[in-house]
C-alpha cells in the first residue's frame, strides 16, 4: 500500500508542477504579447487632440495590443517631429506645405475631420457680433476698447496662440485675411486659452469650436455664425482640415488606427459630439492655396 500511495503522490506532484509550468508559460506568453504590442505616438495640434484622445480610448479597448500616446504641443511641433521620424503621427491643423522647415514631400496626409474656429470673448464684454473689418482692427491693435465696436467701456486684452500653432495660422489666414496679430500674451494650449479668456475681463482670442462652451461668448462675423452648416459651404471661412501626417505610407498597424478614425462609428460619434465636422459633410473642398471647389 505504501508503494501505491507513493506512486499516486508522485503523479499528483508531477501534474501540479506541470500545471504550474504551463501557467507560467501562459503568463510569460501574455507578457511578451503585451511587450511586443503596437506602440503609436501622435503629437501636435491641440485642436485635434480631443478627437484623437476619444478615438484612442475606444480603439485600445477593442485592440488590446495597441499602446497609443497622444500629446499636444501645436501643429508645428507635430509636423517637425513626424518629419524627423521622432513620432509615428504628426497632428496638424495646417497643410505640411504651409510649415517652413518641413519637407512635405516626405509626409503622407490623412485628413480625419474638419475643425471650425471662431473668435471668443469674455462673456462680460457685451457683444456677440462684429464685422470682419472690426475683428482685424482688434487683433492688429487699431481698436483697443470694446466701446469702439459696440461693447462696454473696457480695455481689450488680446490672447494669442504661439507662433507654431496651427489654430493661429488658420485664424490669421482666414479670419484676419493674412494680417499678423499684435504682440501679446501667447499660450501653447487651447485649454489654457479657454480658461484665460473665461476669467479675464475684456479678453479676446480664438478657439476651435470643439473647445467652445458656455463659459465663453463666440462671435459671429458680419452676422454669419460659426455653425457646421456655414462651414460646410465655406460661408464661414475660418476652418481647416484636421490632418494626421505619417512619414511615408503607414504600416498596416498604424493604418488600422488611421482607418478607424474614418469609420462611421467615429465620424458620426465623437467627431460630431466633440464639435468637429465629418469629412463627408463638407459641400466644398479647399486646397492648400485656398482654391475652393464644390464636391460633386
Amino acid at each position: 500500500m505504501k508503494k501505491v500511495y507513493l506512486v499516486v503522490t508522485a503523479a499528483v506532484v508531477t501534474l501540479l508542477l506541470a500545471a504550474c509550468g504551463n501557467g507560467g508559460k501562459k503568463a510569460e506568453s501574455a507578457s511578451n504579447e503585451k511587450d511586443s504590442g503596437v506602440k503609436i505616438t501622435a503629437v501636435g495640434s491641440t485642436a485635434l487632440q480631443p478627437l484623437v484622445d476619444a478615438a484612442k480610448e475606444s480603439f485600445e479597448s477593442e485592440n488590446k495590443t495597441y499602446q497609443i500616446t497622444v500629446q499636444g504641443g501645436g501643429s508645428g511641433t507635430g509636423l517637425s517631429q513626424v518629419s524627423a521620424g521622432a513620432v509615428t503621427i504628426g497632428n496638424s491643423d495646417v497643410f505640411a506645405e504651409e510649415k517652413e522647415g518641413v519637407n512635405a514631400k516626405d509626409l503622407v496626409d490623412h485628413k480625419v475631420a474638419v475643425v471650425g474656429m471662431a473668435p471668443v470673448v469674455n462673456k462680460e464684454v457685451g457683444i456677440k457680433n462684429i464685422s470682419k473689418e472690426q475683428l482685424i482692427a482688434i487683433f492688429t491693435g487699431k481698436v483697443t476698447n470694446w466701446k469702439e465696436v459696440g461693447g462696454k467701456d473696457e480695455k481689450i486684452a488680446v490672447i494669442n496662440r504661439a507662433s507654431g500653432s496651427g489654430t493661429r495660422a488658420t485664424f490669421e489666414k482666414w479670419g484676419l485675411d493674412g494680417a499678423t496679430a499684435i504682440q501679446s500674451q501667447e499660450q501653447d494650449s487651447s485649454g489654457t486659452v479657454k480658461k484665460i479668456v473665461a476669467q479675464t475681463p475684456g479678453a479676446i482670442s480664438y478657439l476651435a469650436l470643439s473647445y467652445i462652451d458656455e463659459s465663453l461668448q463666440e462671435l459671429s462675423l458680419d452676422n454669419v455664425a460659426p455653425t457646421a452648416e456655414n462651414i460646410a459651404t465655406n460661408k464661414w471661412p475660418i476652418w481647416s482640415y484636421e490632418h494626421m501626417y505619417t512619414k511615408g505610407e503607414p504600416d498596416k498597424n498604424v493604418k488600422k488606427f488611421l482607418d478607424y478614425l474614418l469609420a462611421d462609428e467615429i465620424q458620426n460619434g465623437p467627431v460630431k459630439e466633440l464639435g468637429y465636422l465629418p469629412i463627408t459633410s463638407m459641400k466644398i473642398e479647399r486646397t492648400v492655396d485656398g482654391k475652393v471647389t464644390p464636391i460633386k
